[in-house]
């Protein structure tokens, strides 16, 4: 049974072994250990009320209960740049014109800007290769959502994310390479990692505050601003499907493109339904396609819970759920939990 849970410290290793298997330009997750039990101090004291919940760190572990281990994570940032500047470039157009020479010209152009700051950040997605595929993949991203729907309170009712940009088998952007190392005098996996730990100062002192012009950078630079990895398709594409949009802001550093929508337009939120459980003793369907599935969770803030059920589990009034996934979601007979479609619309 695979189940969303909030990550543990226990979870270090297996995070660890994630994030190395995941190579370069996963940012928010690098094979850094001492970052990654910084990131699960945070997540655990966001969980246990011990900091402001609108400036916590949210991350989800994706546990397999047979295997005992995590093998997934992703994550919610409730707001960004409000202790740090929050960096993007944003896409624009610069028109430059002559009526005596007869003369228009426009000339797509990068501006250094903070627009993101204060709205919420979902990322981290991260899957284990051992359990890809047969829509892991969907709930581990899609189970956020129902999170940001039972406390709204403590988001922005932007939501956006930051989506991996282009860069070859060796770390490499093609970006950075024509851009960001002129200024930076810096491999791009060294200016990531210091970014990932924090160390976001140097981004200011030393990044151009003028307006870059794309006609200046060569072919292989500007093809791939606003592209995503290739390992990066399948989030986007889900994101896509849940109403997330390009908003014209990239990654300064590789030039991958931000997705933005607001809450209350998520399809699993706007798809949301609830229902009262009723326990019933037959076992637990398991391999079902994702069509043929829903995302069930309790509505714990500290000990959130999300699982799947069959669809026909979901009735008018209620839904049917065995004993052994209402113990992994820590629910009783009679409470009421959130549901929403893993892949396909509920009605």
């Amino acid at each position: 049974m695979l189940i969303i849970r909030p990550l543990q410290e226990t979870d270090l290793d297996d995070l660890y072994h994630m994030a190395a298997s995941a190579g370069n330009g996963l940012t928010t997750l690098p094979p850094d250990r001492q970052l990654l039990q910084g990131k699960i101090e945070k997540a655990r004291a966001t969980f246990e009320g011990r900091c402001a919940p609108g400036a916590g760190l949210y991350l989800f572990a994706l546990e397999d209960t047979e295997q005992q281990r995590c093998v997934g994570i992703s994550g919610i940032q409730a707001r960004v740049g409000l202790d740090e500047v929050f960096y993007n470039y944003r896409l624009s157009i610069t028109v430059n014109d002559s009526r005596e020479l007869d003369v228009h010209v426009r000339t797509p152009t990068l501006y250094l800007t903070n627009d993101m700051t204060d709205a919420t950040e979902i990322g981290s997605l991260l899957l284990a290769d051992s359990h890809r595929g047969g829509g892991n993949g969907l709930l581990l991203s899609r189970a956020r959502f129902l999170f940001l729907d039972e406390y709204r309170e403590h988001f922005s009712d932007k939501i956006f994310a930051e989506m991996r940009g282009v860069s070859d088998e060796h770390g490499r952007s093609p970006l950075w390479e024509a851009l960001g190392r002129r200024f930076f005098d810096m491999e791009f996996v060294e200016a990531d990692r210091l970014s990932a730990r924090g160390n976001k100062s140097f981004i200011a002192e030393l990044m151009p505050r003028f307006p870059i012009y794309l006609s200046l950078l060569p072919d292989s630079a500007t093809d791939v601003i606003g592209k995503v990895h290739k390992n990066t398709e399948p989030a986007l594409n889900m994101l896509q499907e849940e109403g997330f949009n390009f908003n014209g802001l990239v990654d300064i550093f590789d030039g991958g493109p931000v997705v933005e929508t607001f809450l209350h337009n998520i399809r699993a939120i706007r798809q949301r339904i609830r229902r009262t459980v009723k326990r019933v003793d037959r076992p637990l369907l398991d391999n079902l396609p994702a069509a043929d599935r829903v995302m069930v969770s309790n509505r714990s803030f500290g000990n959130f819970r999300v699982g799947t059920l069959p669809r026909g589990a979901v009735r008018d009034e209620e839904v049917q759920m065995p004993g052994p996934i209402m113990e992994a979601l820590a629910v009783e007979e009679g409470d009421q939990v959130s549901i929403a479609p893993l892949k396909e619309a509920l009605f």
